[in-house]
């Protein structure tokens, strides 16, 4: 099967030196590529040029990305035939929730006055910045990939694990996605993974994860 994934942090510009991003390592995402590849599958892994995770990556393509557009961009290329038909897509990449907008410099008297250098010098003084809210790539996956097995994540930290998963369960309801993995502080130890016709699994690690989504294309 053509299998997509996803792993790493997407990062936004603020000038041309500084940018923000999160603390995604892209570990969980190389991973399940490999676990795929060695269950024979053809994968693709996108993979965010700032993932720190340094182990091997013995997907079939690995491209990396940058920002949240550079992500969308390469994903729509795949839906239109790069990779042929996909038949999955496991969107594990921590995509920044917001961008830059408009930056401005506040003066010691308070006026504001919009930053547009290439380079934002310190001595100018307090900066303000403008976060705008990036669009959910994720929203987007059914549109591109109609008959793909499509899997999201929600990774949590505040609230309990009904929390996490009640988010979970949103996500495959608002993006029509077939499952998505809830993780992170809320959820707690392990993983959730809520599938669109409800069904509800807790798998203690990552092995069994693995498992669990690599038969959602082996049917």
């Amino acid at each position: 099967m053509n299998c997509i994934v996803t792993a790493g942090p997407t990062y936004e510009t603020m000038d041309n030196v500084r940018r923000l991003t999160n603390f995604s390592t892209g570990q969980l995402g190389t991973e399940l590529a490999n676990f795929l590849a060695a269950r024979g599958h053809e994968v693709t892994l996108l993979i965010g040029e700032q993932a720190t995770y340094c182990g091997e990556r013995k997907a079939h393509r690995v491209v990396p990305f940058s920002t949240t557009a550079n992500l969308r961009e390469q994903l729509q290329r795949l839906s239109h035939g790069g990779v042929g038909s996909v038949n999955a897509v496991f969107h594990a990449a921590a995509v920044s929730d917001y961008t830059f907008g408009k930056i401005w410099v506040r003066s010691g008297s308070g006026e504001l006055t919009e930053a547009k250098s290439g380079k934002i010098s310190t001595s100018e003084g307090t900066l303000l910045a403008e976060l705008v809210p990036t669009p959910k790539i994720i929203a987007d996956l059914r549109d591109w990939f109609p008959n793909a097995q499509l899997v999201g994540w929600k990774f949590e930290v505040d609230g309990t694990r009904a929390d996490a998963l009640k988010a979970a369960e949103k996500q495959v309801q608002t993006c029509h996605t077939n499952a998505c993995v809830a993780n992170g502080r809320a959820y707690g130890e392990g993983f959730g993974l809520r599938h669109a016709d409800g069904k509800l699994l807790h798998l203690a690690d990552k092995p069994t994860l693995f498992t669990a989504l690599a038969k959602m294309v082996e049917i």
